[in-house]
């Protein structure tokens, strides 16, 4: 088994967790500027993107510049990891690649602990990857402990580059945001991605 084969009641009962399902979970974020750089990238990529409608083109083109430009306005302190695979525990499943994996650290040649956010690509149906986000989530918890780099919250977004779904696992608690949230929201969209990852930040450098 792998992080892909995981629905939402299969990593539910696998890991006994208990799920929080409310609109407007991150409503209270603060929104983020974006940069110029940015906007024209959208602006030039997200045509190219919805045109070939494939994973990896959504990936590449929107995802990317996306979480680069969080890199960027956290003065690149965090490593972002692409298309790897995180192998953390065979007996329950929790391998596979991930899409991409950021982490406190200034190490990029290999993943290393603290992880603080997974983010997965869908081509589309948002709500199918719910599941395979959570079991990287998951693995990324377990990950953390085996490396005595144990933080309270892990956070997660599923999305198609234009559509974005975020949660938030604490111990055995996984938050839903039933919104989604569109790329015509991008500065709502970078406000709760650095957000989560500046909240794990203050605690590992508390």
């Amino acid at each position: 088994m792998s992080y892909s084969q995981f629905t939402l009641a299969s990593v539910k009962k696998t890991f006994d967790l208990t799920t929080f399902e409310e609109a407007d979970i991150f409503a209270g974020v603060p929104k983020r500027g974006r940069s110029d750089y940015l906007a024209e990238t959208l602006r030039y990529n997200v045509p190219l993107a919805l045109a070939s409608n494939s994973e990896k083109a959504r990936s590449e083109m929107i995802i990317a510049p996306i979480l680069i430009e969080v890199r960027k306005q956290l003065q690149s302190r965090l490593s972002l990891f692409s298309g790897v695979e995180f192998n953390v525990d065979t007996e329950t499943g929790l391998t596979g690649y991930c899409y991409f994996i950021l982490s406190h650290s200034s190490e990029q040649l290999i993943i290393t602990a603290p992880v603080m956010m997974l983010v997965e690509g869908k081509n589309e149906n948002l709500k199918g990857g719910l599941g395979q986000c959570i079991a990287e989530m998951v693995a990324a918890q377990l990950f953390n402990e085996r490396e005595d780099n144990k933080i309270p919250a892990i956070y997660g977004a599923v999305t198609t580059g234009t559509n974005w779904k975020f949660l938030k696992l604490t111990g055995k608690t996984v938050e839903i945001d039933l919104n989604e949230y569109y790329l015509t929201e991008i500065e709502q969209i970078l406000g709760i991605l650095v957000t989560g990852i500046q909240e794990s930040k203050k605690v590992i450098t508390a």
